[in-house]
């Protein structure tokens, strides 16, 4: 079993002594430890109370040297010095982390409590970050190939600089770079999604608009057979979609990436100047569609009909082709299979899909995705999720949307998860239907597709949900209480983005406590979850983009298999959001807990700059949500803008639909409710504007740019 343990550059093991501190550790991978440092005196450290597996206990109480400390240490520094000794000649004080009960592929399995008072002995630190792939792979992966363990360790944190925030940052980067070694992540996303329609033949993908259903073992050779066609028809390397969820939708995609093609699947919603600009970006000449879509989306910039594929007729006439690639996939092992169509050709950072940012705050902007990306993210989000073999999902976002295509596309084909879809995630009531009728077990959604179902929704028809996940959006918690009261499970809020292809943190239920077990929570209310596994953060200021410790808000930066490697033909704004080394830069302020919780402030976009001081707009609406008492479960009817003043920079005025006649006394007694909540008068709205709605983008996001043309 130790043979199938990595150890990652150890030529960077620092040959000073230094207190190791890895975020797990189990038998095997203790021994491998102990034979990477051999020839070096090696000190177990351990908390009295640990509860620790027999085989691992007996190891160490065979060990000739071992130390024990107390979590209640009123004074960690002097026990340090006492410890400092044991670091002599180059000695490791290896700390062993007892027994925790975690979602597969959790980094730090120690609690925070014992982490304070390790970092607090101010001792040299060696972060070391362990993977364990075979406890977070896909159902394609085959367990026998992957390594028990793959191990690698941060940079070394002086006694001058050793704190919690800068392990948790050192941690996490070494466990980037463990995770991105995963083989899966470099392959091909077709030839994955064809190992996962090959492994699971009987699950399936119902079609909620029409109550039809399709085999995965019969979605093979009719994508295939259409991926032949597409080639014929296009020498373009990127084909348009414009479908909605559904059977049409999935196929379309699956045929172009087997055609060696990218898709692009365009955002009919978008307004037709983005529309138009999306379609130039991506130079395509094809779009494949479907006629009753064509006549439900009449406003679409349509193109001539001879560069339009209506996926209904073509099907039909390629009958032949499917009927033959049918016996010949049935046959056929998916290796020889995927050999056979040449789907290893383009992989790992070769481009895989092409997405285009919502335009929320401007023109969409194309994020090309890579295998590499997608594959990671897949991986990252299905490890963490890890909801079970017979488990099913609704997919009703968008397939322009960057998560409706990761997670309710290509997640549930190459992980073997039957998937209910439907055209339109504002038909709640269908949607609970099919909740019911399927006893679906996931739902995506936003906070403003949650609203939907608090209206009209029998509880029973949502009974058989097991997990409620949003984005897009601030998750307010009057929303999630509600939601949780009426339907007996809580909405998880998770964060990301198009160019993290999308997810990067999310919520999840905390594991069932085992006794003498540490149990490590996953959720947190009011955060947006912790990082997903291979993800690394950093924070910078806003200002001077200088390094900001983890526990302090700054400008969130990325680095993970998952992040894009830049916009389409755009190096100035590429350059702008990426470093050299593959930090991405969000744009969005955060606060990273003791615990591993990302606490999103804002997009900066979203924060004014007032008199030299950053005000987040999403806390101050938050705030005034809570003194005039709003109901956010039901709609937004707030929103706050920031415009141009020529004194202090910028300044705040308030969008409201529940604005009245006298907004001059309206915005005085509003200043007075909010400074009685402990905000300064500096952030108070100078303004209140009547509205008659507030601005949201298709996804649920709030229109930024339309906010700023009503402020205006």
């Amino acid at each position: 079993m130790s043979a199938s343990i990595q150890f990652l550059h150890p030529e960077k093991v620092p040959t000073t002594g230094f207190l190791a501190i890895p975020g797990r550790l189990d038998f095997q991978q203790l021994l491998h430890l102990e034979k990477q440092f051999s020839g070096r005196t090696i000190t177990f450290l351990i908390e009295e109370n640990d509860s620790f597996d027999p085989a691992l206990r007996s190891h160490m109480e065979r060990s000739e040297r071992g130390a024990m400390f107390y979590i209640k240490d009123e004074n960690p520094a002097a026990a340090g010095t006492q410890l400092a000794g044991y670091l002599k000649d180059g000695g490791i004080l290896l700390f062993v982390p007892g027994r925790a009960k975690a979602r597969p592929a959790t980094p730090v399995q120690i609690p925070s409590t014992h982490l304070k008072t390790l970092v607090s002995l101010q001792l040299p630190t060696l972060p070391i970050a362990i993977d364990c792939p075979r406890e977070s792979c896909m159902g394609i992966e085959k367990i026998s190939s992957l390594p028990h363990a793959v191990i690698t360790t941060g940079r070394l944190l002086s006694e001058k600089n050793i704190n919690l925030p800068s392990f948790q940052e050192s941690l996490l980067e070494a466990y980037e770079v463990a995770y991105s070694t995963r083989a899966i992540i470099h392959g091909s996303l077709a030839t994955a999604l064809l190992y996962g329609l090959k492994k699971n033949p009987n699950d399936k993908i119902v079609d909620g608009s029409n109550d039809s259903e399709i085999l995965f073992s019969k979605i093979l050779p009719v994508a295939i057979a259409l991926s032949k066609f597409i080639i014929k028809e296009t020498d373009k390397p990127r084909v348009a979609i414009v479908l909605p969820p559904g059977k049409a939708g999935l196929i379309a995609n699956l045929a172009v990436l087997f055609a060696g093609k990218v898709p692009v699947n365009l955002n009919f919603t978008a307004s037709h100047d983005a529309i138009r600009s999306s379609i130039r970006q991506a130079d395509v000449d094809r779009f494949i569609t479907a006629d009753p879509f064509v006549r439900k989306v009449s406003s679409f910039p349509w193109p001539p009909n001879r560069d339009l594929i209506f996926i209904e007729r073509t099907i039909p006439e390629i009958k032949k082709e499917i009927v033959k690639w049918g016996l010949i996939s049935k046959f056929l092992p998916a290796p020889f299979l995927a050999n056979m169509l040449g789907l290893n050709k383009r992989c790992d950072n070769d481009e895989a899909i092409l997405l285009f940012t919502s335009g929320s705050s401007g023109e969409p902007k194309g994020v090309p995705l890579t295998h590499r990306n997608v594959m990671a993210n897949v991986l990252q989000f299905g490890s963490r999720l890890n909801i079970g073999r017979d488990a099913s999902i609704l997919g009703c976002l968008p397939l322009f949307h960057s998560f409706g295509c990761t997670v309710t596309l290509w997640y549930p084909i190459i992980d073997g998860v039957n998937l209910v879809t439907y055209p339109s995630p504002l038909e709640t009531k269908r949607l609970a239907e099919l909740i019911s009728l399927h006893q679906i077990n996931v739902l995506l959604a936003t906070p403003t597709f949650l609203r939907g179902y608090m209206k009209r929704i029998d509880p029973a028809q949502l009974k058989s949900l097991q997990l409620v996940v949003t984005g897009a959006e601030k998750l307010p918690q009057n929303l999630a209480d509600a939601f949780e009261e009426k339907f007996g499970v809580r909405p998880m809020e998770g964060y990301g983005l198009t160019e993290t292809s999308p997810a990067t943190n999310v919520n999840l239920p905390t594991p069932e406590s085992v006794a003498n077990y540490h149990s490590m929570p996953a959720q947190l209310n009011g955060a947006v979850g912790q990082l997903l596994p291979g993800i690394a953060i950093r924070l910078t200021d806003p200002v001077t983009n200088a390094p900001v410790p983890l526990d302090q808000p700054g400008i969130i930066n990325l680095k993970g298999p998952n992040i894009f490697t830049g916009y389409l033909r755009d190096v100035k704004r590429s350059n702008e959001v990426l470093t050299a080394d593959g930090w991405f830069k969000t744009g969005d302020v955060g606060v990273f807990d003791a615990d591993g919780f990302l606490h999103i402030q804002g997009r900066i976009s979203r924060f004014s700059k007032i008199a030299g001081e950053m005000v987040p707009h999403e806390t101050l609406e938050a705030a005034i949500n809570k003194v005039l008492g709003l109901d956010t479960e039901t709609e937004r009817k707030i929103a706050i803008v920031g415009v141009p003043d020529e004194k202090k920079g910028e300044a705040i005025v308030l969008l409201s639909t529940i604005a009245g006649q006298a907004l001059e006394q309206e915005c005085i007694d509003l200043r007075y409710k909010l400074l009685d909540e402990g905000i300064t008068s500096l952030w108070c709205p100078r303004q209140i504007i009547p509205v008659r709605e507030i601005p949201l983008l298709a996804s649920g996001k709030l229109d930024i740019k339309g906010c700023q043309e009503l402020a205006k």
